[in-house]
């Protein structure tokens, strides 16, 4: 392989982010190129019969990846237990996301895909004062307001507001969060995912979209005139639509994403349908971002039986995204 690699984050050593990187390596390594920053030391010691090859640099892994999953090294002053999570640990596990990012800045690899992180142990140990990793890689890329866009094969969404309470959504949708939002999915579709022309399905806030005022009015006083005039600039938007007939097979065929106002009126329908293989990519950023769809799975960690296919999704995402925007 001769193109620049996707560099991966270890994510919470206590979780399974080792287990699922050293299977996407098994699934991938003749696919495309990618590597793992880690404590090589501790990836070899779950590693089993995958063989582990530490590099120098990230150029290497392009020739690596054939015979051995590579490792840029990154040591973890604490011994990793499974399950449990050592606050210790977190100042690097913070240090390897922003070394990810620095890499790819770069350009010496071509997108960034994270396993997931444990908040509270990166708040103990690190102080960690950001509520995620997407809030994270924002700020380290000087970007204001990030995208999260949850994508499998049969769905893609775009939540416009995301960890927030029920309560909070409808003073908290405004109509510049949701024309930014708009703009960023819009551009990243065209640039990052090769669609020319993307139709974008916007839900109502209210059931039933409002039904005419009677369930509410912010689709008739915000989303309606919003979409109307961003329409008037070529956007294709159709909407706003009832949240509860956009999701099936046949409403699915006529649009490229699904913009929805709050976090499980997206999450939902895109994990019913397809729970195992779901992206996490985050739109508005200088660099490509993907992650697997889930969190650190405590509960399995060290068992050897969890699922990588969200990891090898991410990661095939990455690269596809990365070459769409010609970094790879």
């Amino acid at each position: 392989m001769n193109a620049k690699p996707v560099a991966l984050t270890l994510g919470e050593p206590a979780g399974i982010g080792a287990e699922i990187s050293l299977k996407a390596w098994a699934k991938l390594r003749e696919e495309l190129p990618f590597f793992l920053i880690a404590d090589a030391s501790f990836i070899r010691s779950v590693a089993d019969d995958v063989p582990v090859e530490v590099i120098a640099h990230p150029e290497q892994a392009t020739e690596v990846i054939l015979r051995a999953l590579p490792v840029l090294d990154h040591p973890l002053p604490a011994k990793v237990r499974p399950g449990i999570p050592t606050p210790e640990n977190a100042t690097e596990v913070v240090a390897m996301i922003a070394r990810a990012v620095d890499l790819v800045q770069q350009g010496h690899a071509c997108a960034l895909t994270t396993n997931p992180i444990h908040k509270k142990a990166l708040q103990d140990g690190a102080g960690f004062a950001f509520p995620g990793h997407t809030e994270f890689l924002a700020d380290l890329a000087d970007v204001e307001r990030p995208v999260m866009m949850l994508s499998a094969p049969e769905l893609r969404v775009v939540p416009v507001t995301i960890h927030i309470a029920l309560s909070e959504v409808a003073s908290s949708l405004t109509e510049e969060l949701l024309e930014q939002t708009i703009r960023v999915t819009h551009k990243a579709l065209i640039n990052d995912l090769g669609i020319s022309n993307p139709r974008i399905a916007v839900a109502g806030l209210n059931p039933h979209a409002g039904e005419g005022g009677a369930m509410g009015r912010e689709e008739i006083t915000l989303i309606s005139p919003l979409l109307e005039r961003l329409r008037s600039e070529g956007i294709n938007l159709i909407g706003p639509m009832s949240a509860d007939t956009m999701f099936h097979a046949a409403a699915r065929e006529h649009y490229d994403l699904a913009m929805c106002m709050y976090h499980d009126q997206a999450l939902i329908p895109i994990k019913t349908l397809n729970f195992s293989a779901g992206v996490n990519t985050t739109l508005g950023l200088p660099f490509v971002r993907t992650s697997p769809d889930h969190g650190t799975a405590f509960d399995i960690a060290g068992k050897n039986i969890a699922d990588a296919q969200s990891l090898i999704e991410a990661l095939r995402t990455a690269w596809s995204m990365a070459r769409h925007r010609g970094t790879s």
